[in-house]
C-alpha cells in the first residue's frame, strides 16, 4: 500500500516536470516564430501554450506575447483584448502596469484617444503606480503626437528628463505647421492670400485675378445701369470665386499640415530609437 502511493505520487510529480518542460518549449518556440514575424502561428501556438497550461505561469506572458504579434500584424482590436487577459493574469504590480501599458499603446497606434486617455487617467490616480509618473507622461506625449496636437506633445515632454529630444521635436513640427485659420482669414480680405501664405502660389495669383475680374465686371455693370447684369455677376460669378478662393485656402493649409505630420511621424518611425507606441 505505501509502495502504490510512492508510486502515484512519483508519477504525479513526473507528470508536473513533463508539463512544465512542454510548456516551457512551446513558449520558446512562439517565441522564436515572433522573431521571424510569423504573427498568425504566434497566436495559434499560444493560445495552444495557454489551454496546457492548467497551472496559469505562462498565462500573463502568453497574453503578452499574443498582443505583440497581433499589434505588429495589424489586429489592434484583438491586441488589446489579449493585454486586458494579460492584466488579469499579472500577479504583480510591475506585471499589470506593463500591460496597461502596451495596452494604451496599442489603443494610441489605432487612435482611439480617447480610450487611450481615459487609461492613462486610471493609472495616473492609481497609487501603486505613483512611482511610474514620467512614464505615464511619456506616453501621455505621444498620445498627443497621433492626435496632431504636437505643441501639448512639446510641453509634456518636457517634463521627463528622457523625452527633450521628443520635446524639442514637437515644437519644430509645431511652428512648421499653417494656421488653417489664419489662411481663411486673410483670403476674407484679400482674396488668394491665403493660398499665397501656404505656397501656392499659382492658386493664389489666378483667385486674385479672378475675383478682381469678377469685382470689375459687377461694378461696371452697376455703373452702366445694367443692373440685372451687375446682380447675376455678383451672385453667381464673383460670389463663387469669392468663397472658393476661402475654401481653398482653407483645404491648402489642412492639405500642408498632413504633410507635415506625415514626415514627422515617419521621421518618428524610422529614426527615433527610443520607445514607440
Amino acid at each position: 500500500m505505501r509502495f502504490s502511493a510512492f508510486i502515484l505520487i512519483g508519477l504525479f510529480y513526473v507528470n508536473i516536470s513533463f508539463s512544465q518542460s512542454y510548456l516551457e518549449e512551446q513558449y520558446d518556440y512562439a517565441k522564436n516564430l515572433l522573431e521571424k514575424e510569423e504573427y498568425f502561428d504566434v497566436v495559434t501556438e499560444l493560445k495552444r501554450l495557454i489551454y496546457f497550461d492548467t497551472t496559469g505561469s505562462y498565462k500573463y506572458a502568453a497574453y503578452m506575447m499574443m498582443g505583440t504579434a497581433y499589434k505588429e500584424g495589424g489586429k489592434y482590436s484583438e491586441a488589446v483584448e489579449a493585454f486586458i487577459n494579460a492584466e488579469i493574469n499579472s500577479g504583480s504590480t510591475d506585471k499589470l502596469f506593463s500591460a496597461k501599458v502596451e495596452k494604451i499603446k496599442t489603443n494610441i497606434l489605432r487612435r482611439a484617444i480617447n480610450s487611450a486617455d481615459n487609461q492613462l487617467r486610471e493609472i495616473e490616480n492609481e497609487k501603486s503606480f505613483s512611482n511610474r509618473a514620467d512614464e505615464i507622461q511619456y506616453w501621455r506625449g505621444w498620445l498627443y503626437i497621433f492626435n496632431d496636437e504636437w505643441n501639448k506633445a512639446s510641453e509634456v515632454f518636457s517634463s521627463v528628463d528622457s523625452a527633450k529630444f521628443l520635446s524639442n521635436f514637437c515644437s519644430e513640427v509645431d511652428k512648421q505647421k499653417y494656421s488653417v485659420t489664419f489662411a481663411k482669414t486673410i483670403s476674407y480680405f484679400i482674396p488668394g492670400a491665403g493660398q499665397f501664405y501656404t505656397g501656392n502660389y499659382i492658386s493664389g495669383a489666378m483667385s486674385l485675378a479672378y475675383n478682381l475680374l469678377a469685382g470689375y465686371f459687377t461694378v461696371n455693370s452697376f455703373v452702366e445701369d445694367r443692373v440685372f447684369d451687375g446682380v447675376i455677376t455678383a451672385n453667381f460669378l464673383w460670389l463663387r470665386f469669392y468663397n472658393g478662393n476661402i475654401q481653398n485656402a482653407e483645404n491648402f493649409a489642412v492639405k500642408k499640415n498632413l504633410e507635415i505630420t506625415n514626415l514627422a511621424l515617419e521621421y518618428l518611425q524610422n529614426n527615433y530609437e527610443g520607445s514607440k507606441p
